[in-house]
């Protein structure tokens, strides 16, 4: 019987201000700072048991049911590396057990598409460090762990607290000032809610590592955005959440998607994140806000994507059944024979000739959801592990 266990889940961030471009691919240092805003874990999340015993013959990991390679030097064996390392801490000043010396066994699970474009490696990685931290009950804070999430997942940093979320892109070499703080948690603007709309499942063509190294290489526009863009808009939309300022935090939102994505045109070659689908949720974002201004209203809704098709539309919880309704009428979603999504008229002023009305499946499934909380220790009743230190869904066979 294992020893030790610990179970954890982990959530969800969404960048407003983007993450593109990494100075150091090693420590994975970027070359900009960024802001998110963590998603809740009763509708997106990572669960990971770890554990510890002596009879271990080497560290294993499954995702979701398949064992991972835990190469040497690889992203998981750093994180696995750098945690015993704060363990040996505990152990040398507080006389614990020297478990640091055991090998450790993983599983994790998400509960929604992995490399499609919903922050899979974000959750994932800061709930194994969640996990970890745990399993050894460290003392380390949240931007502490966060310094070696980061070298997993960068974005994984972010997932380390809840509500909103700074990077900060620091100067240092060895990245030990390249770490997630907390700018307001989650009850401090409780109302900001989000829809998702799944556009594509499906792993992407270009991963994120990939993309960003070629435009880091290759964008003229790049440089602009690090040195002008965003530490301004950092500033500024710090200033919109702590004053909880929806106007300010929805067009710095947009345009900073905008810029994102106007970088990974400027690579050679190209990359192409948004398809045809996720333009037409753009324009009608843009016309929904329209409309409302025109009337003399508030902007209501944020459109942002990240390195894939999906959008993610921010919104005051009080505007979300209105922009579901809409995204409903030109998206159809398969359960509208049960359900009538999409059915109520469309907002007052509304220009029902923006876009058209496209087929049902091209918005796979929306997944409502809101501000969230970080990092949850869970009971023993969750783990993903049986007693011999094997997967659950796996150790009977």
């Amino acid at each position: 019987m294992a020893l030790y266990q610990a179970t954890t889940s982990a959530p969800v961030n969404i960048a407003v201000i983007k993450y593109w471009g990494k100075r150091d691919t090693k420590l994975i240092l970027p070359t900009n700072s960024s802001l998110s805003v963590t998603l809740d874990q009763d509708d997106l999340k990572a669960t990971t048991t770890s554990q510890t015993d002596p009879s271990f013959s080497k560290d294993r990991l499954w995702l979701n049911g398949v064992e991972e390679e835990i190469k040497p030097g690889s992203r998981l064996a750093t994180c696995f590396e750098e945690m015993r390392r704060l363990r040996r801490k505990v152990e040398q000043s507080q006389g614990e057990p020297a478990i640091s010396q055991w090998f450790i066994h993983v599983a994790s699970f998400n509960n929604f598409p992995t490399a499609a474009g919903l922050a899979s490696s974000a959750a994932g990685f800061a709930a194994l460090v969640s996990s970890i931290a745990a399993l050894y009950k460290l003392p380390n804070s949240p931007s502490e762990l966060s310094l070696i999430a980061r070298q997993g997942s960068g974005s994984a940093c972010r997932s380390l607290f809840g509500g909103f979320v700074a990077w900060q892109a620091g100067t240092a070499t060895d990245g030990l000032d390249s770490y997630a703080v907390e700018v307001a948690p989650r009850e401090h603007w409780p109302e900001i809610s989000a829809v998702i709309c799944v556009v594509s499942d499906h792993k992407k063509g270009t991963s994120s590592t990939a993309g960003m190294q070629r435009t880091v290489e290759t964008s003229t526009l790049l440089q602009h955005r690090i040195k002008e863009v965003v530490p301004q808009r950092m500033t500024n939309i710090t200033k919109a959440i702590k004053d909880r300022d929806f106007d300010t935090f929805a067009r710095i939102t947009m345009a900073d998607s905008n810029s994102f994505h106007a970088v990974a045109l400027d690579t050679e070659p190209p990359i192409f994140y948004m398809n045809d689908v996720s333009r037409a949720i753009v324009n009608l974002i843009v016309e929904y806000n329209r409309a409302s201004t025109a009337a003399g209203g508030p902007l209501k809704a944020a459109y942002t994507y990240d390195a894939g098709p999906n959008a993610v539309i921010y919104a005051l919880k009080e505007h979300i059944p209105e922009i579901v309704n809409l995204v409903s009428h030109y998206f159809p979603q398969a359960e509208s024979a049960r359900s009538p999504l999409g059915a109520e008229p469309l907002p007052a002023g509304f220009n029902a000739n923006i876009i058209v009305k496209h087929d049902v499946g091209a918005v796979k499934n929306l997944i409502l959801t809101r501000v969230g909380d970080g990092p949850r220790v869970l009971g023993a009743e969750a783990s993903l592990l049986d007693k011999t230190g094997l997967p659950l869904s796996t150790s009977s066979s």
